[in-house]
């Protein structure tokens, strides 16, 4: 059957459901099998839900799906209930990302109402991520991203410990590269420096420690070079392997520069970073931001 064959049948099937879920409100239906006819309605509703999904009718398929949770609310099937609400919000993704992201929230609420805590906050990335791609709303994807790492910082006593650990690092590392882009310095210097002081004992993740101390020193750069400075003698003195870094040496070399108020100099030792570890962007921007605080920096590239 053709995409147009199976968006027919999906309706006729949605036509069906409603008379079904109708047909339960009656007195007597109440009293003998109304419940019956609600989960057969649900069925009707997920298969049309998945036939208008094969017809790439993705606003069709997620009203079906919100109507499947409904009913599974209404039978006090909580997780089915959660389920197609994650249905509903992965087919909207593709058609309405307002709508999506309601459809998240209901499970969301279900979830958390369940004590579901590392599955919501799954959730709340996919929301934040939305916001990201689609409506462009960086503040609320900032706020989605710090509740995803609350609820898994809150599942850390769990024996997936390190999987959470990681997984609440992960949502807090985005919440701190956009705190910077929009000049919220002191937020993203906290989270760096909390998710680095993390990792650094862990024999899986201490190498990323001088990545965190890294970023952090920019931002404090950004906002005062004394304060660079501070920062950075309290890195190596808390984390004495930061001191060979790459990192470390060209944020010395940057200080010296900045110091001298020589943009050459500048340039040329974020060239020669450049040159083994690429920069990206949110390293170019914050770099870039520096170098302007330089007297007669000129075109504002750094290569």
């Amino acid at each position: 059957m053709d995409s147009t064959g199976k968006e027919r049948e999906a309706v006729q099937l949605m036509a069906e459901a409603e008379k079904r879920v109708k047909g339960s409100h009656s007195f007597l239906r109440g009293l003998f099998g109304g419940n019956t006819r609600v989960e057969e309605a649900c069925e009707m509703y997920t298969r049309a839900a998945n036939m208008f999904k094969i017809a790439k009718n993705w606003s069709a398929a997620g009203n079906a799906f919100c109507q499947a949770a409904k009913l599974h609310m209404q039978l006090q099937s909580k997780h089915d209930s959660a389920t197609s609400f994650v249905d509903a919000g992965n087919a909207y993704k593709k058609a309405d990302p307002q709508e999506a992201i309601n459809c998240l929230n209901a499970a969301i609420d279900i979830y958390t109402d369940m004590g579901r805590f590392t599955i919501a906050a799954k959730h709340h990335i996919t929301i934040a991520e939305i916001y990201e791609a689609e409506l462009v709303d960086i503040e609320k994807a900032i706020a989605h991203y710090e509740q995803a790492a609350d609820y898994y910082k809150g599942e850390e006593s769990n024996r997936q410990v390190v999987f959470v650990k990681c997984s609440a690092n992960k949502c807090l590392l985005k919440v701190a590269a956009y705190a910077a882009q929009l000049e919220q310095y002191q937020k993203a210097i906290e989270i760096y420096e909390q998710v680095g002081t993390n990792t650094m004992d862990n024999p899986l993740l201490k190498y990323s420690a001088k990545e965190y101390f890294f970023k952090a020193a920019l931002c404090h750069f950004i906002v005062d070079e004394l304060n660079a400075k501070l920062a950075l003698e309290k890195y190596e003195e808390m984390f004495p392997a930061f001191t060979d870094s790459r990192e470390c040496k060209l944020l010395k070399k940057l200080l010296e520069a900045h110091e001298e108020q020589n943009c050459e100099a500048y340039t040329e030792a974020v060239k020669e970073f450049d040159s083994i570890s690429r920069l990206d962007q949110w390293l170019t921007t914050m770099l870039l931001r520096i170098k302007k605080s330089i007297q007669g920096e000129g075109d504002g590239d750094l290569k």
